[in-house]
């Protein structure tokens, strides 16, 4: 592999996402946990975790529409450092626990989450090419997801008893705090992709070198480009492919929920598991960031493959790994598990601890399948418009996110993992049809017609 500036770009963003997500991932696996400890302490405090979660995704969702304005005065890393301090602020916030201010931090930090996402899409985009995509979204993500074994790996040996005290929360939060500034400081560093080597531009001149021609009074203002970025994203919303694929997008949502704030807390309140459920909260977050960083790096050193064979029979590998998953987990845990201490039992009894890991693992590995083509098919079809599409990427994601979190509240375990399948396999066949709709019109365009152009100016395939 050669060490080139857009690889070492590439290798920064991944790294500063680790650090920052380090936090924030551990935060959101054990939040449902932490606030319920709290709250036993405080009985004026009253924030719930799924709330709070709820709230994130319902900001991060809205605000995705303004992401691609945004960036569009700014640039990418801009939007990438700013949705860091929205991290910073959510994180610190937990130090001192107020209801108000949890909620109004869940706030901030949707519309940072909008910016962050946004603007990694958009950087990873512009470096890399038509062949290095799929290897740099494994890379990535493999990288990334290695932030669940790293935080969770720490909150194992800090939740050891059946109860979590104050001190060792706050230590918890404080070194969480600290991880995302590292992370954050980083990002900083992150440097401007070279030119006419992005992907989409590699043939031609790229968009850069293209506005350096155009003269200065020429050139659109920075509300007009703003106006001009949000317009695309309606319009790239409503093409056929994009409403296909949406189908992807939303079951990605869910399944992020369910691996990131219901599964883990479901096995620390099910008191069958054993005296320390507690300390497998932790435990099931790291087996989650294995499964996740197993198939990112997999993936990443097969991309050279999915160029020949396609992407979607990673997929269909992520949606057999997940019914297993799902199955084990409707076995092993009870149906009430996902809201408070319980001492009910699922079809298994005693429920398994190492069972309950195997699917913590599956999870992971699963969602690195389905997230790892996601990005790379939206990065090949959507090279000039990059930032809206993983701008819409990430709505419809949150969106699922957050109705998943509020009915999470409500439904039952088993009902939960019913909507999974269902969701699992609309997602799938979505998927299928999009990339083979994409190859068949790879195979029978012009090498000058960019496919993704096709589907945005006429709305056709």
């Amino acid at each position: 592999m050669i060490f080139e500036k857009r690889f070492l770009n590439v290798m920064v963003l991944s790294w500063g996402f680790m650090l920052v997500f380090t936090a924030f991932q551990t935060m959101g696996n054990i939040e449902k946990t932490v606030l319920e400890s709290i709250s036993q302490d405080d009985p004026s405090f009253s924030g719930d975790g799924y709330t709070s979660l709820a709230i994130i995704y319902a900001v991060f969702a809205t605000c995705n529409w303004l992401a691609p304005s945004y960036i569009s005065m700014t640039g990418p890393r801009t939007a990438i450092l700013t949705g860091c301090c929205c991290y910073i602020f959510f994180i610190g916030s937990f130090l001192w626990p107020h209801t108000v201010l949890l909620y109004v931090a869940s706030a901030v930090l949707g519309i940072g989450a909008a910016l962050i996402w946004t603007g990694h899409g958009q950087y990873l985009t512009e470096n890399s090419d038509s062949e290095t995509m799929s290897r740099n979204a494994g890379i990535f993500w493999a990288i990334f997801q290695s932030s669940l074994f790293i935080g969770n790996l720490f909150v194992y040996f800090m939740f050891t008893g059946p109860t979590i005290k104050a001190s060792t929360r706050n230590l918890v939060f404080w070194v969480l705090t600290v991880l995302s500034t590292i992370g954050t400081a980083l990002l900083a560093t992150l440097r401007k992709a070279p030119r006419k080597l992005a992907l989409g531009e590699a043939e031609g001149v790229s968009s850069a070198d293209k506005e350096l021609q155009i003269p200065e009074p020429m050139r659109e203002r920075p509300l007009s480009a703003a106006w001009h970025a949000l317009r695309d994203a309606f319009k790239l919303f409503f093409t056929r492919r994009m409403l296909l694929f949406a189908l992807t997008f939303l079951y990605t949502g869910v399944v992020l929920t369910f691996a990131s704030g219901v599964y883990s807390p479901s096995i620390g309140f099910t008191k069958a598991i054993g005296k320390n459920s507690k300390s497998l909260v932790g435990l099931s977050g790291i087996c989650i960031g294995i499964g996740e960083v197993v198939g990112g790096a997999l993936f990443g050193i097969l991309a050279s493959k999915t160029g020949k064979y396609g992407r979607y029979p990673i997929v269909l590998i992520g949606f057999i790994v997940h019914t297993f998953a799902f199955v084990t987990i409707y076995l092993n845990l009870p149906n009430d598990a996902p809201f408070q201490d319980t001492d009910n039992v699922g079809y298994i009894n005693p429920p398994s601890a190492a069972l309950a890991m195997v699917g913590s693992t599956a999870l992971g590995f699963g969602d690195a399948c389905f997230n790892t083509q996601v990005y790379s098919l939206l990065g090949i079809l959507y090279s000039t418009d990059s930032a809206p599409a993983f701008a819409l990427f990430k709505f419809c994601q949150s969106v699922a996110a957050a109705l998943s979190f509020l009915y999470s509240s409500h439904l039952g375990l088993h009902t939960q993992l019913c909507i999974l399948m269902i969701a699992m396999f609309m997602g799938t066949v979505a998927f299928c049809l999009v990339e083979y709709r994409y190859r068949k019109s790879s195979n029978t365009d012009s090498p000058e017609v960019d496919p993704a152009l096709v589907d945005v100016n006429s709305g056709e395939e």
